[in-house]
C-alpha cells in the first residue's frame, strides 16, 4: 500500500494550523497598512510554531508574518528545524500568497515539498513551496564539501 506523501495533512491538521495562523494574525501589529497577517508554522516533529506580520514606519523594515514564525520556530526550537506544512491567514479577507522573499526564507528550512495552504482569490487554497518558487536558492549548492 503507498504511504501517504510527508507533507500530507488531514483535513483536521489543515483547519488546526489554519485556526493556529488566523489567531496568530489577531496579534499583528499593522498600523499602517492595517492588512492583518498570521503564519502557522508545521514543524516536522509535530510541534506548530505561529507568527505575525510587524510593520515599522520604515516600511523595509517590516517583518512579514512567515519570517516572524521561522524566526520564532528558530529561537524555540533550534537552528534544525524542518517545515513540513506552513498555514498564512489574514483578517481583511484577501488574497496573501506569501511574498518572494517569504517564499525563499522558507526554502531555507523546508523542501520542495512542503505544504503552503494560504488565501486565495476564490477561497482557501494550497500548493507546495517547489510549486511557488520552483528554483529556490540554496546555498548548499555552491558550498564546497
Amino acid at each position: 500500500m503507498p504511504q501517504p506523501h510527508p507533507s500530507a495533512l488531514t483535513i483536521v491538521q489543515k483547519q488546526d494550523l489554519r485556526t493556529h495562523a488566523m489567531q496568530a494574525a489577531q496579534h499583528s501589529y499593522s498600523p499602517y497598512s492595517k492588512f492583518r497577517v498570521g503564519a502557522a508554522l508545521l514543524l516536522s516533529d509535530g510541534n506548530i510554531v505561529t507568527g505575525c506580520n510587524v510593520e515599522n514606519a520604515s516600511y523595509r523594515l517590516t517583518c512579514c508574518a512567515e519570517q516572524s514564525a521561522i524566526a520564532r520556530a528558530v529561537a524555540e526550537h533550534g537552528p534544525s528545524i524542518c517545515l513540513r506544512a506552513v498555514a498564512i491567514a489574514n483578517l481583511n479577507n484577501s488574497a496573501s500568497m506569501p511574498c518572494g522573499a517569504c517564499r525563499q526564507t522558507l526554502a531555507e528550512f523546508g523542501g520542495d515539498d512542503t505544504l503552503i495552504l494560504y488565501p486565495a482569490e476564490d477561497g482557501l487554497a494550497e500548493t507546495t513551496l517547489g510549486e511557488i518558487l520552483p528554483a529556490a536558492f540554496r546555498a548548499h549548492y555552491f558550498v564546497s564539501q
